[in-house]
Protein backbone atom coordinates (compact mmCIF):
# COMPACT_ATOMS: atom_id res chain seq x y z
CA UNK A 1 0.00 0.00 0.00
CA UNK A 2 1.47 3.09 -0.85
CA UNK A 3 1.11 6.78 0.67
CA UNK A 4 -1.93 7.50 -1.58
CA UNK A 5 -3.88 4.76 -0.79
CA UNK A 6 -2.84 5.24 2.85
CA UNK A 7 -4.06 8.98 3.19
CA UNK A 8 -7.49 7.76 0.99
CA UNK A 9 -8.03 5.17 3.87
CA UNK A 10 -7.65 7.78 6.64
CA UNK A 11 -9.93 9.89 4.58
CA UNK A 12 -12.51 7.08 4.42
CA UNK A 13 -11.63 6.15 7.75
CA UNK A 14 -12.70 9.22 9.10
CA UNK A 15 -15.60 10.05 6.90
CA UNK A 16 -17.23 6.86 8.14
CA UNK A 17 -16.68 7.67 12.15
CA UNK A 18 -17.89 11.14 11.94
CA UNK A 19 -21.05 9.96 10.39
CA UNK A 20 -21.44 7.09 12.80
CA UNK A 21 -20.63 9.53 15.72
CA UNK A 22 -23.08 12.25 14.68
CA UNK A 23 -26.28 9.16 13.90
CA UNK A 24 -24.89 7.52 17.64
CA UNK A 25 -25.40 10.96 19.28
CA UNK A 26 -28.58 11.68 18.10
CA UNK A 27 -29.82 8.14 18.46
CA UNK A 28 -28.62 8.37 22.30
CA UNK A 29 -26.40 10.75 23.91
CA UNK A 30 -25.23 8.78 26.44
CA UNK A 31 -24.24 5.62 25.07
CA UNK A 32 -22.73 7.72 22.24
CA UNK A 33 -20.18 9.27 25.04
CA UNK A 34 -19.84 5.78 26.14
CA UNK A 35 -18.83 3.88 22.89
CA UNK A 36 -17.01 6.75 21.23
CA UNK A 37 -15.01 7.90 24.81
CA UNK A 38 -15.77 11.18 23.93
CA UNK A 39 -17.04 14.22 26.29
CA UNK A 40 -20.43 16.02 26.35
CA UNK A 41 -18.90 19.05 24.76
CA UNK A 42 -17.24 16.78 22.03
CA UNK A 43 -20.63 15.13 21.22
CA UNK A 44 -22.42 18.75 20.98
CA UNK A 45 -19.94 19.95 18.61
CA UNK A 46 -20.21 16.71 16.40
CA UNK A 47 -24.16 16.88 17.10
CA UNK A 48 -24.04 20.03 14.81
CA UNK A 49 -21.41 19.57 12.01
CA UNK A 50 -22.99 20.37 8.30
CA UNK A 51 -22.34 17.81 5.76
CA UNK A 52 -20.06 20.20 4.19
CA UNK A 53 -18.01 20.76 7.64
CA UNK A 54 -18.20 16.61 7.67
CA UNK A 55 -16.82 16.20 4.71
CA UNK A 56 -14.06 18.79 5.32
CA UNK A 57 -12.90 17.59 8.40
CA UNK A 58 -12.51 13.95 7.46
CA UNK A 59 -10.63 14.78 4.27
CA UNK A 60 -7.67 15.75 6.98
CA UNK A 61 -4.68 13.34 6.70
CA UNK A 62 -4.99 12.78 10.59
CA UNK A 63 -6.75 9.64 11.78
CA UNK A 64 -9.35 11.42 13.77
CA UNK A 65 -10.44 8.33 16.34
CA UNK A 66 -7.82 6.82 18.57
CA UNK A 67 -7.72 2.87 20.09
CA UNK A 68 -9.19 3.55 23.21
CA UNK A 69 -7.84 0.12 24.60
CA UNK A 70 -4.12 0.70 25.47
CA UNK A 71 -4.26 -1.99 28.27
CA UNK A 72 -2.71 -5.00 28.06
CA UNK A 73 -5.40 -6.62 30.31
CA UNK A 74 -8.17 -6.05 28.11
CA UNK A 75 -6.37 -6.96 24.93
CA UNK A 76 -5.77 -9.93 26.40
CA UNK A 77 -9.55 -10.48 27.55
CA UNK A 78 -10.80 -9.09 24.08
CA UNK A 79 -8.19 -11.61 22.19
CA UNK A 80 -8.84 -14.79 24.38
CA UNK A 81 -11.99 -15.87 22.85
CA UNK A 82 -12.38 -19.52 23.02
CA UNK A 83 -9.70 -19.93 25.58
CA UNK A 84 -11.83 -19.36 28.37
CA UNK A 85 -14.73 -21.36 29.24
CA UNK A 86 -17.18 -18.39 29.10
CA UNK A 87 -16.48 -15.54 26.33
CA UNK A 88 -19.64 -13.63 27.44
CA UNK A 89 -18.06 -13.41 30.84
CA UNK A 90 -14.81 -12.27 29.49
CA UNK A 91 -16.27 -9.68 27.25
CA UNK A 92 -18.16 -8.35 29.79
CA UNK A 93 -14.96 -8.14 32.09
CA UNK A 94 -13.19 -6.51 29.34
CA UNK A 95 -16.37 -3.71 29.01
CA UNK A 96 -16.38 -2.98 32.35
CA UNK A 97 -12.09 -2.23 32.27
CA UNK A 98 -12.98 -0.30 29.70
CA UNK A 99 -16.30 1.86 31.14
CA UNK A 100 -13.83 2.25 34.10
CA UNK A 101 -11.36 4.23 31.59
CA UNK A 102 -14.10 6.15 30.11
CA UNK A 103 -15.21 7.75 33.47
CA UNK A 104 -11.52 8.23 34.45
CA UNK A 105 -11.52 10.44 31.49
CA UNK A 106 -14.24 12.12 31.91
Amino acid sequence: MNADQILMEIREANLSYLMLAQSLIRADREQALFRLGISEDTAAMLNTLTPAQIMKIAASNTLLCRMRVDDDLVWSLLTNHGKSSNDSVTRLHANILMAGRHQEAA
